[in-house]
C-alpha cells in the first residue's frame, strides 16, 4: 500500500494499531454462486477488529460475481452485492470465508448497500429499484420502485435519520425510503449548485454530514462533492482544498470529520478533512494499493477499510475472478 500525506496532520478518530498486511487465503477464488462456506455466528466490536493481526486482508468472491457495493455493521461480516443478478454474498472478516446469502434472479441488480442496526440491509437496485433484505436470511423484505425502470441508475445508499437515502446517477434527485418495513418514499429534487449532465454518471456515493443535518454526495462527473439540504434539496458545492477534483468519485465513507472518497478507475482513495459545516474539504492524504483493481465502495470495521474490486476494465464473464481487500486507516 502507498500512502501520501500532503499535510503534516492526518486527522483520524481512532488510534488502534495497524493490522498485519499478511494476506491469507491465497488459493483460488470461490467458484460459481453455489460454492459456499458457512460463516460462524459471533460478535466483535471495533476494538477487536484487528483479530490479533491474523485476519485476512484479502478474500475471494465467487467467479463472475461482478461486485460493486459493500456494507459492514457491528459484527465482523461484510455484505456485497452483484451487478450480475442482484445476489448478495456474506464474508466472515475473521476468516475470509463466505457464502451466498441471496441467490438473486433475472433482471435484478445490487450495487450500493447499507446495513441498519435492526438487521435490515438496504440495496440500491439500479433499474429504478431499492430493496430491503433480512441480513440474516437474505430474504427480500420490501421492494420500492423509486422511478421508471429506464433512464435512471439507483446507485448508492446511506442511512440518516428515519430514512435510507438513495442516489440516482442519471437524474437530479435523491429518494428517501423509510427505515423499517412501512412508510412513504420521499423524492428530493436537487437544486442550487447541482448541474445535471447528460449521458454520464452524476450522483454516486452518499454519506451524512458530521452534524447529521445534511448529506454529502459525490458527483462522479466532473468530480465534485456537494452538501445537500435534506429539507429543501438545495445543494452547495463543497470547496476542495489541495485537490482539483474527485473525478471518478464512487463510494464515500466518513468517520467524524474525515471523509474517504473512493476514486474507482484511479485506484485511489482520497482522504479529506471536513470543516464544521461540511462546506470545505481539505485533502490530507491518499491511499493506494497494488491489489486495487478499480475499487468502488468502502466500509469500515475497526481500523481497516474494506473495499471490493469491480474490475470494470477486465472481461466481465462468468469466469472472471473478484476479490475484496482491506487497507489500514
Amino acid at each position: 500500500m502507498t500512502r501520501s500525506h500532503p499535510h503534516p496532520h492526518h486527522p483520524h478518530a481512532h488510534s488502534l494499531p495497524h493490522p498485519s498486511r499478511r494476506a491469507l487465503l491465497g488459493g483460488a477464488a470461490l467458484t460459481a454462486f453455489a460454492v459456499a462456506t458457512g460463516a460462524g455466528a459471533g460478535t466483535a466490536n471495533a476494538a477487536t477488529a484487528t483479530g490479533g493481526g491474523t485476519w485476512p486482508t484479502e478474500f475471494p468472491l465467487p467467479d463472475g460475481f461482478l461486485p460493486e457495493g459493500i456494507a459492514i455493521g457491528r459484527k465482523p461480516y461484510a455484505y456485497m452485492g452483484s451487478r450480475a443478478n442482484g445476489a448478495l454474498f456474506r464474508t466472515d472478516l475473521r476468516t475470509g470465508e463466505g457464502r451466498i446469502l441471496f441467490a438473486g434472479g433475472t433482471g435484478l441488480v445490487a450495487v450500493g448497500l447499507k446495513l441498519d442496526h435492526d438487521g435490515l440491509l438496504y440495496v440500491a437496485g439500479n433499474t429504478g429499484v431499492a430493496r430491503t433484505h433480512d441480513s440474516r436470511t437474505g430474504e427480500v423484505v420490501a421492494t420500492h420502485q423509486l422511478t421508471e425502470p429506464t433512464g435512471h441508475f439507483i446507485n448508492d445508499v446511506t442511512l440518516l435519520g428515519d430514512r435510507a437515502w438513495f442516489t440516482d446517477s442519471r437524474a437530479a434527485a435523491l429518494y428517501g425510503v423509510p427505515r423499517g418495513r412501512a412508510g412513504t418514499v420521499r423524492t428530493l429534487p436537487l437544486t442550487g449548485d447541482w448541474v445535471q449532465l447528460p449521458d454520464v454518471n452524476n450522483a454516486n456515493g452518499v454519506v451524512g454530514t458530521p452534524d447529521g443535518r445534511a448529506l454529502i454526495v459525490v458527483k462522479s462527473t466532473p468530480g465534485e462533492l456537494h452538501n445537500v439540504n435534506l429539507r429543501t434539496g438545495h445543494t452547495t458545492k463543497i470547496t476542495l482544498v489541495g485537490a482539483a477534483d474527485v473525478v471518478n468519485g464512487d463510494g464515500l465513507f466518513r468517520t467524524g470529520r474525515t471523509l474517504y472518497v473512493v476514486q474507482n478507475r484511479l485506484n485511489l482513495i482520497s482522504v479529506f478533512h471536513l470543516d464544521a459545516k461540511a462546506t470545505t474539504a481539505t485533502l490530507t492524504g491518499t491511499i493506494t494499493d497494488p491489489r486495487f483493481d478499480i475499487p468502488t465502495t468502502a466500509a469500515r470495521f475497526g481500523n481497516r477499510l474494506y473495499l471490493v474490486n469491480a474490475r470494470f476494465t477486465s472481461p466481465q464473464t462468468p469466469e472472471t475472478t473478484f476479490t475484496g481487500v482491506a487497507v489500514p486507516i
